[in-house]
């Protein structure tokens, strides 16, 4: 598909509960068996669509071992690792290499709305983690609220060697990720698309070569990427056409909740609860989302019927 080393589908792992809120460690399991049979190229565990900031430090480390013993090498793995502590930052990388991760994702250092980390400080977190020898994908997404200029990025994927992956995220992704492979070149090694693929076309136009989405039609998603960096233009897009309500639907008014309630829907895994504060989906909101994607006819649906 491209000459870069990393491109495709890399949708985020939803982490699966019962209905009291505790681990479902054998959902787990079934939401990484499903994504795999999507035909996804990677798998990231632990990120913001993972409900990373409801989940315990000691849940965290059962389901880093858990999902990386269960992948078992099928697929590489992304373990995000984002804290404010850069101690806590590079404790948990070396915990992910560990395990046998593929790579780490992080976003820069925040707490609130106040706690955010400089220019510098956010250049010397990632540098931080780079000493700890695994690839590193860097996450610019408007919930950390910090400003990541494109000499930044480009600065750091010049000077930290394990800085590889950026997945932009940010309002007008297009257009930073253009300046950013225009400034950086072959540095930028992985330029990805993320928040649910909502703008993925113009990313894809801007030179993106992977998308991270979340787990609920990667198998739907991940052939436009592959029509588009083929040369195959209007594939791409119809492709895109057909499935762009559904992706609308997720990302404007469902968020991380998606997944689970299509994942339910298909068998997959027993229960859509999120943890409080987070309320349940309407159940308006659902049947619309599953009124959207039936005609499509995703794996997600049909995986454990």
């Amino acid at each position: 598909m491209t000459d870069r080393p990393y491109s495709g589908i890399w949708p985020v792992a939803p982490t699966p509960f019962h209905d009291d809120g505790s681990l479902d460690l054998d959902g787990m399991k079934r939401v990484l068996d499903c994504m795999i049979d999507q035909g996804v190229d990677g798998i990231c565990i632990l990120a913001n669509f993972s409900e990373q900031f409801l989940i315990s430090d000691a849940e965290r480390e059962t389901l880093t071992r858990l999902c990386l013993e269960h992948v078992a090498g099928r697929v590489p793995v992304i373990v995000t690792i984002s804290h404010y502590a850069t101690p806590i930052v590079v404790e948990r990388a070396r915990f992910a290499k560990d395990l046998g991760a593929a790579i780490v994702m992080m976003m820069p250092p925040y707490h609130g709305a106040l706690l955010k980390g400089t220019p510098e400080q956010t250049f010397e977190q990632f540098r931080a983690v780079g000493e700890v020898g695994i690839p590193i994908m860097l996450q610019d997404a408007p919930l950390s609220g910090v400003d990541l200029p494109v000499p930044l990025l480009v600065r750091m994927a010049r000077e930290i060697e394990m800085m590889k992956l950026f997945k932009i995220e940010c309002p007008q992704a297009a257009g930073k990720l253009r300046a950013l492979i225009a400034e950086g070149g072959d540095l930028i090694e992985a330029p990805f698309d993320g928040e649910e693929a909502i703008t993925l076309l113009a990313d894809l136009d801007a030179g993106a070569t992977g998308s991270m989405t979340s787990a609920m039609i990667p198998d739907l998603i991940g052939p436009v990427i592959r029509d588009f960096l083929a040369g195959n233009r209007q594939a791409a897009i119809d492709g895109y056409s057909r499935v762009l309500p559904a992706i609308n639907h997720e990302n404007r008014q469902c968020g991380f909740r998606s997944a689970k309630v299509a994942m339910v829907e298909g068998g997959v895994i027993g229960s859509a609860f999120c943890r409080h504060p987070i309320p349940p989906l309407h159940p308006d909101t659902a049947a619309m989302l599953l009124e959207l994607l039936r005609p499509l006819d995703p794996l997600v649906l049909r995986w454990g019927r």
